[in-house]
């Protein structure tokens, strides 16, 4: 886990920490981008949406939209919403297809109950732990978010947060909240073995009992920093496609059914048919 000196939430609160400067970092930093977007695509992945079924999504701590991208992309509908008028500047520049909403998630989510079909939220929650101000309770402001969220969730939905735990007891208290406000589930992480590659998912269920999703880089203890480094990169072919959509070629019908098998669903082989075009019938 990482490190106390280095954790932005130590530096100032939320809405201040994440000012104009900070904020142009997420529209212009190539290496938050790429890591913003794959944290985002594992977190989709993870909330196991019906296939080929658009969705409404919640994702909180949107920032400047990134992870509301990749929503897009997969065809869902979303509402953002973020504690930082800076980071939602940015949002509302890039022009982003989300509704956006500015308020703090330890206030409680404002929304009619079975609103959404989900929801993800990346490098938000440990936020939570911290108390910026006297008033500030972790554990009351995590169950007022938790309870809230359940009610706006839909029944047999999922709720995936990408965290950065300092500690074991800040994860035990995030959960136990969790927990407390009626949500089932546990925590996945990816590439356990890893120093850099490790990332945290907190995976819960909302009104069902599901099956916990297993972590990538769990299935073997012999499973190499290569591959996970792999996984950091796998976009990165995508880069010289110039200006080309990279959607229905080899590499992304590839990549597609990757994710689907890491879902557990049932996927054709592949092939050297596979993503090939076909001649147009008449």
């Amino acid at each position: 886990m990482a490190s106390s000196c280095r954790r932005p939430e130590h530096s100032a609160p939320p809405d201040v920490f994440y000012n104009e400067d900070e904020a142009k970092k997420y529209s212009q930093n190539s290496r938050m981008i790429e890591i913003q977007s794959q944290m985002s695509e594992r977190a989709v992945e993870l909330l196991n949406l019906p296939e080929g079924q658009p969705c409404f999504l919640l994702d909180v701590g949107c920032g400047s939209g990134l992870s509301g991208d990749h929503l897009s992309e997969e065809g869902h509908y979303w509402v953002g919403m973020d504690i930082s008028t800076a980071m939602l500047d940015v949002a509302l520049d890039r022009e982003v297809e989300g509704d956006l909403l500015l308020g703090d998630m330890g206030h409680g989510m404002p929304f009619r109950p079975g609103t959404f079909d989900g929801c993800i939220s990346i490098s938000a929650l440990q936020w939570l732990c911290n108390a910026d101000k006297r008033s500030h309770s972790p554990p009351r402001r995590l169950y007022t978010f938790f309870s809230t969220l359940y009610s706006s969730l839909a029944r047999g939905s999922r709720a995936v947060f990408q965290l950065y735990p300092e500690n074991s007891e800040q994860l035990e208290l995030i959960t136990a909240q969790a927990m407390r406000a009626g949500f089932s589930g546990g925590m996945v992480v990816d590439y356990p073995n890893s120093s850099k590659a490790k990332k945290f998912f907190l995976c819960l269920f909302a009104g069902v009992t599901g099956v916990l999703p297993k972590g990538l880089g769990s299935e073997t203890s012999g499973r190499t920093v290569p591959n996970q480094v792999q996984y950091s990169g796998q976009r990165c072919r995508f880069k010289n496609m110039k200006g080309k959509s990279v959607k229905k070629g080899r590499d992304w019908i590839l990549d597609k059914k990757e994710r689907r098998r890491r879902q557990g669903r049932d996927v054709r082989p592949d092939t050297k048919y596979t993503g090939r075009q076909r001649r147009p019938h008449f």
